[in-house]
């Protein structure tokens, strides 16, 4: 069985050493384990670094993508290398490399296809108490669109068999945390956590500026992961919201008129018409969304057999170009 552990980096000069130090020589049960970068366009001299170190493998983009395409040009290539489990970790050695074995155990043993590293959010010092109340509300949210009982969504350590990578699909260009979460859950994958430990805090967060910036576009994230694989819930719910309003509207009018004051509450006559076919149209862009969805399940289908047989033909090399890689990974990024 082959690991291989995924680092996405951008300008990982300085903290490459101490997270590559930190990752694991041997985990019983896995034959072979080997290294690859993700050079996310780094300025500094990370890819020189990283041949220095001996990583085995390099992934490197002329500029940089962010940190979705990152994650994805990595699974990529992990899969076309013949990788059976694949570990994402950080370069900022924020996760304890020790605890790969951890997450990667419930893979190997045959109990889940993703597996996700639960920090200890509440024990982290350097977060402060702000983000850790943020982190549990966004959590929550990630649970309750996804359905699913994941306790740390926003954690990027994380593990994925063949079969879960096979299947990954990262519409957004900002973080693949979320997204990836919310549809596992709508494809019955099999996802569990395991509680990991930290180390303190080696440089600030690079994917956020601020905490408001980061739960904005998070929260983007999460609605449009949700509408794009459960359109019908989303639209039927905000719809016979808007109908009900309309209808109750309509009966307050009805009542007035009975009462003789009809005349003087037509403006509650047009809400009403207003708000019920405003509902009817949001309820048959959900049904149109369903549809839609359907097909989408079956192009994802296409694609994972197709990546399926390219993994089968792919002849393993250690240093993927950007122009070698977009080729790979051509149907994975339409």
């Amino acid at each position: 069985m082959k690991l291989i552990i995924q680092i996405p980096c951008y300008n990982e000069e300085e903290t490459l050493e101490l997270a590559y130090n930190d990752l694991p020589r041997h985990i019983d049960g896995i034959d072979t384990i080997e290294y690859l970068v993700i050079n996310d366009g780094s300025k500094d001299n990370t890819v020189k670094k990283a041949k220095e170190l001996g990583f085995h493998h390099i992934v490197s983009f002329k500029q940089n993508k962010g940190l979705a395409k990152g994650f994805m040009a990595g699974i990529d290539a992990c899969l076309h290398l013949g990788a059976d489990i694949i570990v994402n970790t950080d370069a900022d050695n924020q996760y304890c490399g020790a605890d790969i074995e951890k997450i990667v155990r419930p893979i190997i043993d045959r109990k889940a296809d993703i597996v996700i590293g639960e920090r200890p959010i509440d024990q982290t010092e350097h977060f402060s108490w702000k983000k850790k109340k943020f982190q549990h509300l966004g959590s929550w949210v990630v649970r309750v669109a996804s359905g699913t009982d994941i306790p740390d969504a926003p954690s990027g350590f994380r593990a994925y068999s063949r079969e879960a990578a096979l299947r990954l699909n990262v519409v957004n260009a900002y973080t693949y945390t979320l997204e990836t979460i919310i549809q596992a859950g709508n494809n019955k994958t099999a996802m569990t956590s395991v509680p990991i430990r930290t180390n303190p805090e080696t440089r600030p967060s690079r994917l956020f500026s601020s905490m408001w910036r980061y739960m904005k576009r998070s929260s983007t994230v999460i609605t449009r992961s949700f509408v794009m694989y459960k359109p019908l819930q989303f639209f039927m719910t905000i719809g016979w919201i808007l109908m009900i309003v309309g209808c109750a509207l309509g009966v307050r009018f009805l009542i007035l008129l009975g009462m003789g004051e009809g005349s003087g509450h037509v403006q509650s006559l047009i809400l009403t018409a207003i708000f019920i076919m405003l509902g009817f149209q949001t309820i048959t862009l959900g049904l149109l969304g369903d549809t839609i969805a359907a097909n989408r399940k079956l192009l994802e289908d296409v694609q994972y057999r197709v990546r399926k047989m390219e993994c089968k033909t792919c002849e393993p090399t250690d240093l993927l170009t950007e122009e070698e890689l977009e080729k790979i990974s051509k149907e994975s990024e339409k």
